[in-house]
C-alpha cells in the first residue's frame, strides 16, 4: 500500500522500493536479535518481580525505595553483571561516563584508551583539550592512548602499552564517534579485554553508548569489567527522559555510587521523584526500539548508496551500534540532508537546523533531532560537524516507518530525485 501523506519524488520512491527489496534478509536477521533480546528483557523483569508498586515516587533522601534497588538488580540481570546501577540522575551519556571514572580512579593512576582519540565531549572529563577544570587531569590522573591501526584496535600495540605502562583502568569505546572507523563487536571488545588481562591488572571499562541490544550479548559478557550508556540512547527505549546506567563488577559499581553521590551515602539515597515508571518502561522497550533503529540505518545506507554516497557501515555490512554514517561530500549537502530530516520529525518539523557552536566540540555542528526528548538519540536524529569529510552520522528512529519517511525527505531536500 502507497503511502498518500507526503509527496515523494518518484526517482527517489523507486530508490526507496529497491532499497527494501535488498535488504529484507538483513530485516529478518534484526528480527532476530531483537526477539533474543526483549526475551532476555522479560524474563529479568519476571525474575526480579517488577511490581507496580515499585512505580511509586520517593523523595527527599529516598531511602528503601523499591523501585530504585529493583531497577539496579534489573539491570544487573540483563547485562549479565554482579551489579548495577541505572538512575534518572545521570544527565547524559558523557556524565554518566565521567561519574564511572572518576569512581574508578585516583591520583597517580593511568588511564589507557586503547581506541584511538575518545569522543569529543569525554575530552574535557579527561582532560587532554586542556580546558577541563576539575577535569582528571586536575587530580593526577594520567592519560595515553593506543592509536588504531586500519580503523581497527591494534592488538600488538596494545599488548605492549600494558605491559610497559602498568595502566589502572584500560578504556574502550564501542562506538565511532565522530570518526568513520568501524564500531566493535562484542567478539572484537573481547580480544582487546584478553590481552589486558594477560598482562595486567588493570579494569576494563566500556563506553557502551549507541551498542546496547545490537547483538546478544553485551561487553560485560566478554570480559569488560564496567560497561556504562545513556538512557536518552539505546537503553531508554524512547521512553526514558533522561538518566544513565553503569553495570558491571560489586566492587566497582559500589566505588561508582561513592562518586554518583558521596562516601558513606553511595547507592542508598536518591529520590525517584515519579520518573521510575518511565525508567522501567523505557528498558523494557529498548530491545525493540533498537531492532526499529538498526532497520532505519540498514536503510539510510541502501538508499544512498543507490545514489552514488559512501557509506559506513555499508548496507550489507554486520552492525554493532545504531549509528549509520553517510559521506555527503560537501557542507551543502550535509546542511540539506540534515533539514530534509527534520522535516520527517514528528516534532518542530518546521525547525530549519542551522550549524552553530555547540559546546563540547571543536568545529560547528548541525543536528537534526525533532524529538520528543530533547536530545534523544534514539529518536531519528542526524548530526555532524561541519569539517571534512562532511559526513552525517545519523542514528535512531522510535519505529521504522515513520523513521523511513524522515530518510527519504532528507534525500528529496538534497536535490536527489532530479
Amino acid at each position: 500500500m502507497k503511502q498518500k501523506f507526503f509527496k515523494i519524488d518518484s526517482k527517489i520512491q523507486a530508490a526507496a522500493d529497491e532499497a527494501m527489496k535488498q535488504i529484507q534478509p538483513h530485516f529478518a536477521e534484526i528480527d532476530e536479535i531483537t526477539e533474543y533480546n526483549q526475551l532476555k528483557m522479560l524474563s529479568a523483569f519476571i525474575e526480579n518481580g517488577v511490581s507496580e508498586s515499585m512505580f511509586a515516587e520517593s523523595t527527599g533522601y529516598g531511602y528503601g525505595d523499591r523501585g530504585r534497588e529493583t531497577i539496579d538488580k534489573v539491570a544487573a540481570s540483563v547485562f549479565k553483571t554482579e551489579d548495577a546501577l541505572l538512575r534518572h540522575n545521570f544527565t547524559c551519556g558523557t556524565h554518566t561516563l565521567a561519574v564511572a571514572l572518576y569512581g574508578m580512579l585516583r591520583p597517580g593512576d593511568l588511564m589507557l584508551c586503547v581506541t584511538g582519540t575518545p569522543y569529543d565531549t569525554i575530552h574535557s572529563v579527561i582532560g587532554i583539550d586542556g580546558k577541563g577544570d576539575g577535569s582528571l587531569a586536575d587530580f593526577g590522573v594520567k592519560y595515553e592512548q593506543v592509536e588504531l591501526k586500519d580503523g581497527k584496535p591494534d592488538l600488538d600495540a596494545i599488548e605492549k602499552a600494558v605491559k610497559e605502562k602498568s595502566p589502572k583502568l584500560v578504556y574502550i569505546q564501542r562506538s565511532r564517534g565522530y570518526s568513520l572507523r568501524p564500531s566493535l563487536s562484542c567478539e572484537e571488545i573481547g580480544e582487546i579485554v584478553k590481552v589486558v588481562k594477560a598482562n595486567s591488572d588493570a579494569d576494563v571499562m566500556v563506553d557502551n553508548c549507541y551498542g546496547e541490544f545490537t547483538q546478544t550479548i553485551e561487553p560485560s559478557e566478554v570480559g569488560a569489567d564496567v560497561i556504562a550508556g545513556s538512557l536518552i540512547k539505546n537503553a531508554g527505549g524512547g521512553i526514558a527522559r533522561t538518566g544513565g546506567y553503569i553495570a558491571g563488577r560489586a566492587d566497582l559499581i559500589e566505588k561508582i555510587s561513592y562518586r554518583m553521590t558521596t562516601p558513606g551515602l553511595g547507592r542508598e539515597v536518591g529520590a525517584t521523584l515519579g520518573m521510575s515508571r518511565e525508567l522501567f518502561m523505557g528498558f523494557f522497550n529498548a530491545p525493540h526500539v533498537v531492532g526499529e533503529a538498526l532497520k532505519t540505518a540498514v536503510f539510510t545506507a541502501a538508499l544512498f548508496e543507490r545514489f552514488g554516497f559512501g557509506t559506513t557501515p555499508t548496507s550489507e555490512d554486520k552492525r554493532y551500534d545504531i549509528v549509520q554514517s553517510v559521506m555527503l561530500e560537501n557542507e551543502e549537502n550535509l546542511i540539506s540532508f540534515c533539514q530534509g530530516m527534520q522535516k520527517g520529525a514528528p516534532v518542530d518539523s518546521f525547525v530549519v537546523p542551522e550549524p552553530w557552536d555547540m559546546p563540547g566540540y571543536d568545529s560547528q555542528v548541525i543536528m537534526a533531532a525533532g524529538a520528543f526528548t530533547g536530545g534523544a538519540s534514539i529518536e531519528l536524529s542526524a548530526d555532524a560537524p561541519l569539517r571534512e569529510p562532511y559526513a552525517a552520522w545519523m542514528q535512531g528512529g522510535l519505529n521504522f516507518h515513520s523513521a523511513k519517511m524522515g530518510v527519504m525527505l532528507a534525500a528529496q531536500e538534497m536535490g536527489l530525485g532530479g
